[in-house]
């Protein structure tokens, strides 16, 4: 598969500074990307009115059961894809409880 953003592509990578450059660029990207998912987290923890709705297992299922359908398309494999999600949701989670408490709790309970 060919990535449009690449400088050079993977199968016409040479040398290592090549690879090195384009995981770079891509680990900046990554980074771009979590922390626009984490402000939805953040934005989720804000309208949920309760702590115990932080967690909803169904809806972890689905998003895991999303992200392997689409690691399929694009050529990830599950078995770096599934464990990948699920660490981060997790830490999406606990960062989620955190700002819950941020954003509720009164400074003395925190």
């Amino acid at each position: 598969m060919e990535f449009p953003d690449a400088k050079t592509p993977a199968k016409r990578c040479e040398t290592m500074e090549e690879v090195r450059y384009e995981v770079d660029r891509l680990d900046r990207a990554l980074v771009r990307l979590i922390a626009e998912r984490q402000s939805y987290m953040e934005a989720a923890a804000r309208i949920k009115p309760r702590k115990e709705d932080v967690r909803v297992p169904w809806r972890i299922e689905e998003v895991v059961a999303k992200v392997l359908a689409e690691a399929e398309t694009a050529g990830l494999s599950k078995r770096i894809a599934e464990p990948v999600w699920r660490e981060l949701i997790e830490r999406c989670i606990e960062h989620e409880h955190e700002f819950w408490d941020r954003e509720r709790l009164p400074a003395h309970e925190k």
